[in-house]
């Protein structure tokens, strides 16, 4: 949290490579939750970048916000939501229903799941409507507890947990599936 002011400061007085500190610190982290959220992973990484870009071109907003990670969560999910929203509106990419990107067909220089549970994972939370889609990733991968996942959907806790809960059930059951045949 210290570092992260630090960061954050260094940035607002124009200091470059706070930004490539803070690029390298949280890409990773973001780009796995953009996959679970999208199951795309070259939207995934197009809505990071997005992110990132955006950060270096409005870094002045940050000092209300007191987690960096959170703040740079919340700008994904509502990057995510703005290209799924384009998406449909155009019909050029549905997020929701496009098929998984394997691993196998991205070059090696680009960013890979090269797990293949992580594959089977992506594969069943596209499954999952979007708003439980959020919640499930968020509490899960960005550790962000119900009230902050709330505050990010608009929504009330109880729908939050709601959206949790039965996003937890139909993963178990998806990937239970999975298991047994």
């Amino acid at each position: 949290m210290f570092q992260d002011k630090r960061l954050i400061w260094r940035l607002q007085r124009g200091d470059a490579d706070a930004l490539r500190l803070i690029y390298d610190q949280y890409k990773l982290d973001l780009l796995k939750l953009a996959i679970l959220m999208t199951g795309n992973i070259h939207h995934s990484e197009d809505a990071v970048q997005d992110v990132f870009l955006r950060l270096a071109e409005s870094f002045d907003r940050i000092c209300d916000h007191g987690n960096l990670k959170n703040f740079l969560i919340t700008c994904l999910v509502n990057r995510l939501r703005t290209l799924r929203r384009d998406g449909q509106r155009h019909q050029a990419a549905e997020f929701d229903e496009a098929a998984m990107q394997t691993a196998g067909d991205n070059p090696a220089d680009r960013w890979a799941v090269v797990n293949e549970q992580m594959q089977r994972l992506s594969e069943a939370m596209a499954e999952l409507p979007v708003e439980q889609r959020e919640a499930v990733t968020l509490r899960f991968e960005g550790g962000m507890g119900f009230q902050q996942i709330a505050r990010i959907q608009n929504a009330s806790i109880n729908t939050v947990q709601g959206r949790y809960r039965y996003g937890m059930e139909k993963l178990r059951a998806l990937l239970n599936s999975e298991v047994d045949t």
